[in-house]
């Protein structure tokens, strides 16, 4: 039995532990919350390890911000923690049911998924937001992270793992791959006796390997090629703040934008007003033939492949289009289905807007920022879902159980 089939095999049993732990599970989690914090130090050594090597390494400096952990990110790793405790226990909740004419009794209640594994790359915060969600949601998870972060994240592990001991759950409830290398990656993704779903969270190379070799059902968490369209009727001041804070809030994480798209009509006006907002951050622009002609030798003339890539940079694709349906075209056509914004003063258009593009979540004069669990007020996240079976947009604890059928009789037969 290998590494990986030994820890599905406790993760298994685990699970059928967590099923019927009822409170339990938020003392659990109230206690990895604070072991966190009592960790802080540990941690943080741990992450100023990982964050030297990925120096070392080369690794830009948006994917160290990504890796970076500090004081205050410890803390709302703890806050998230108690966050996801807080909400209501979906395990046992009835979603549905009736009586049937010949009397059987029948209820559609939720169960949890059974064992999660979760493949991700270099952001040890996931460590955390996903073992609290799992086990919230009466799950056991195997984790996987990168090798970028892999001594934070067994610090995180090591600290909620101890917390688990303390309140008499097992451990095992929540487990760290040792193993960073992409035999272990492949190997969780065939490990269908033991789990009962992957989900990756990363970039767009990892969660595509994953859906297209895994025989574990996958639920899809996508890439984030986000928009934000100024239409005619805009306010300038309000699309500018929205667009920088969309952009350089941290560009580094999936619900920042990588394109705007400015109605041809208020172009002239919004693109300077806009560009002199994103210079306070050295934003690179990468514009079309109109933005050019508008800003200068200072845009960089953009190709077909800039409308289609997710930068996590301070870079940001910007286009000049006719109308509202030629800025939906283009959504559609480049979009990873993640989150899109307009930003305008007409109902007609918001209301279009907001019917017709296709995305997990879109926005009407806010920051594409806010998809995100916590803001959402789902304490946390495992991932924003951009498929639609299952689960669509950031994933809570709601969207990590499934549903059995429980029906009652008197003997009746068929």
């Amino acid at each position: 039995m290998t590494a990986l089939e030994t820890m599905g095999k406790n993760a298994k049993l685990a699970a059928r532990v967590l099923a019927t732990a009822g409170a339990k599970k938020d003392k659990a989690l109230l206690a990895m919350a604070d072991a966190l914090e009592a960790g802080e130090a540990e941690i943080l050594a741990a992450n100023q390890e990982d964050l030297n090597a990925a120096r070392a390494a080369g690794m830009s400096d948006s994917l160290l911000d990504r890796l970076a952990l500090n004081h205050a990110r410890i803390q709302g790793m703890a806050q998230g923690v108690r966050a996801v405790a807080a909400q209501n226990d979906p395990v046992g909740t009835v979603v549905g049911g009736s009586v049937r004419p010949n009397g059987l009794k029948i209820e559609q209640v939720c169960v949890p998924l059974g064992v999660i594994g979760i493949i991700y790359e270099a952001r040890p915060n996931v460590t955390a937001d996903a073992a609290a969600l799992c086990l919230k949601a009466g799950n056991a998870v195997i984790l996987r992270g990168g090798k970028e972060a892999f001594r934070s994240n067994q610090a995180v592990a090591q600290a909620m793992r101890s917390a688990l001991e303390q309140v008499g759950l097992p451990k095992d409830c929540v487990q760290l791959v040792q193993d960073t290398s992409r035999s272990s990656a492949v190997e969780m993704m065939q490990l269908t006796e033991y789990l009962d779903v992957l989900i990756p969270r990363g970039g767009k190379g990892l969660i595509q390997s994953v859906v297209q070799n895994s025989r574990v059902p996958v639920i899809e968490t996508g890439a984030g090629n986000c928009h934000v369209f100024v239409d005619e009727s805009a306010d300038l001041e309000m699309a500018a703040e929205i667009i920088f804070n969309a952009k350089t809030s941290r560009p580094s994480v999936c619900n920042a934008i990588e394109t705007i798209l400015v109605h041809k009509k208020i172009a002239e006006r919004a693109l300077p007003v806009i560009k002199a907002r994103l210079d306070e951050k050295h934003v690179e622009l990468r514009g079309c033939e109109r933005t050019c002609a508008i800003l200068g030798d200072s845009v960089l003339p953009a190709t077909e492949e800039d409308w289609a890539t997710e930068y996590l940079d301070y870079v940001l694709a910007v286009k000049v289009v006719d109308s509202l349906e030629e800025a939906m075209e283009h959504i559609a056509r480049y979009s990873s289905g993640h989150s899109e914004a307009i930003v305008t003063e007409s109902y007609r258009n918001a209301q279009r807007f907001t019917q017709e593009v296709d995305s997990a979540a879109v926005y009407v004069n806010a920051s594409t920022r806010f998809t995100d669990g916590g803001e959402f007020g789902l304490g946390a996240e495992i991932g924003i879902s951009t498929q639609k079976l299952h689960a669509r947009g950031p994933m809570g604890v709601n969207e990590l159980t499934s549903t059995k059928f429980i029906v009652t009789g008197s003997g009746q037969i068929r």
